[in-house]
């Protein structure tokens, strides 16, 4: 495994811990480590040392504008193309972008639950 790819799945995991009301395990696949908030997917973390990726929940406009401006980026495996993106290791694929990815899809997620079932406030 890359050290990159280790860098960037161990960075979603540990900004996804880190939010309000988040778990995780392995409901589909023993290579997909899921994590949700209230019961929803925001965060897939691939688990193949061969393709080190994770995969967020995005907004189709700005999930196009993430896939044209980074090769590592592409649209989102597993799940609707449209609204969901997969980031690998590459050229400006920093920490920072990998946390903001994770806490925007998290955001998102948080966005359309009613308020009831919201966690509290991060």
């Amino acid at each position: 495994m890359s050290a990159a790819g280790d860098r960037l799945q161990d960075t979603a995991r540990q900004t996804a811990l880190a939010l309000p009301g988040v778990s995780h395990g392995y409901p589909f696949t023993p290579a997909l480590d899921v994590y949700k908030v209230a019961g929803k997917v925001f965060l897939i973390v691939t688990d193949d040392p061969d393709e080190q990726i994770i995969t967020v929940k995005c907004e189709p406009e700005h999930a196009r504008a993430q896939i044209r401006g980074y090769a590592s980026i592409t649209p989102g495996r597993y799940l609707d193309k449209r609204h969901w993106i997969s980031l690998g290791p590459g050229p400006g694929v920093t920490r920072r972008l990998v946390t903001d990815a994770v806490e925007n899809s998290y955001d998102l997620v948080i966005e359309r639950l009613p308020r009831r079932d919201r966690p509290s406030a991060r």
